[in-house]
């Protein structure tokens, strides 16, 4: 099969969960073009669901934040390394093609938001918009869910943290403006490169590299915090461009700088091996070798500890060029805390008694 322009995967893996594998033969294709039509439309499709709850604990020890909501499955921005296409399996769903063109939205999220946040047991804690898929992902710009749960969530001052690719965010730098004068948000911008080539490569979909320093540099004209996420480093495609990316987002804004390096767990191993042989056929195995070297000889890494931060002298050479570029770029800089002292549920806006 020929190269799908726009899309990051370049087939749909098997799910696990399921006894049967769907499978394009050569002679359904060759029929397709003799008969003069098409056998795969590459479009998107979109399918509203209906949960039960929004909010979902994290317990993994090295993620530092204690609950994230995700107001759509699946994401149309097509990144080949993301880990969250392994989820699509529940769904019934491929990790690969289906991943990034059958999107499931939840838009009683935030009615759903805004029950849990009022019920009586409910205490602040921090909250991660995206910790899944992106919530300001394409269709966002026609639903307003991610926007409405903003609302939400400045009603009852409860603060949040949101990581996007999408420069889409920069719609609701209202009620973000609102959010940040009270200590209640913190914005992370995910760039990986510096080279628009690199990422329409990786993120076929995603915001240019100019929107998103632009809105790096927008949030934080607008005393928005803003953390720049290089994540993830995959050696020999994106690792060399540690220090320039550092000092650029310095410079537009950012108050502080983090990172991860690339894992294939599940399909993700197969889909990226697939498309990488593809789009560097040059330099595959010495990719998917020091991906290796990384994670103890595997491309599949779960191990909590070392899973997003690597080891062996590749990744230790990724961890001094950050530290570096945090002493040269970031010193002395630091997101300001949240505040979740200012969370009123009953929005009584007066002080308590006891």
């Amino acid at each position: 099969m020929s190269y799908i322009k726009g899309r990051g995967a370049q087939h749909n893996t098997h799910n696990k969960f399921m006894q049967h594998q769907h499978e394009v033969l050569d002679n359904f294709l060759n029929y397709c073009e003799a008969e003069n039509e098409v056998a795969d439309t590459n479009k998107t499709s979109y399918l509203e669901i209906y949960p039960k709850t929004i909010l979902n604990k994290v317990t993994s020890p090295d993620i530092g934040f204690s609950y994230s909501m995700n107001p759509y499955q699946g994401c149309e921005h097509g990144c080949i390394y993301c880990y969250a296409r392994n989820t699509h399996e529940y769904w019934g769903y491929s990790a690969g093609l289906d991943f990034e063109r059958k999107i499931l939205y939840k838009a009683n999220a935030p009615a759903l938001l805004e029950k849990k946040l009022r019920s009586r047991n409910w205490q602040p804690q921090t909250i991660l918009f995206s910790g899944n898929t992106d919530c300001y992902q394409p269709i966002e710009k026609k639903l307003e869910i991610t926007r409405k749960m903003l609302q939400v969530l400045l009603k009852l001052k409860h603060p949040v943290s949101i990581i996007t690719k999408n420069a889409l965010i920069l719609r609701d730098i209202d009620i973000l403006k609102e959010m940040a004068a009270l200590n209640l948000v913190r914005v992370s911008i995910s760039i990986t490169s510096l080279s628009e080539e690199t990422r329409r490569a990786l993120e076929p979909r995603t915001a240019t590299i100019k929107k998103r320093l632009e809105t790096v540099n927008v949030l934080a004209e607008n005393t928005i915090p803003v953390n720049v996420m290089m994540a993830p480093i995959i050696p020999s495609i994106n690792s060399h461009e540690i220090l320039p990316l550092v000092k650029k987002v310095s410079e537009l804004g950012a108050t502080s700088i983090g990172y991860t390096i690339v894992r294939l767990n599940g399909a993700i191993g197969e889909i990226f091996t697939n498309w990488v042989r593809k789009t560097y056929a040059d330099r595959a195995d010495k990719i998917l070798h020091q991906i290796e070297d990384c994670h103890g000889g595997t491309l599949n890494d779960s191990r909590y500890g070392s899973r997003m931060r690597g080891e062996g002298k590749i990744a230790e050479q990724i961890h001094a060029q950050f530290k570096l570029a945090r002493k040269l770029y970031i010193k002395d800089k630091e997101l300001p805390p949240l505040d979740f002292a200012k969370f009123d549920k009953y929005q009584t806006n007066q002080t308590t008694l006891f």
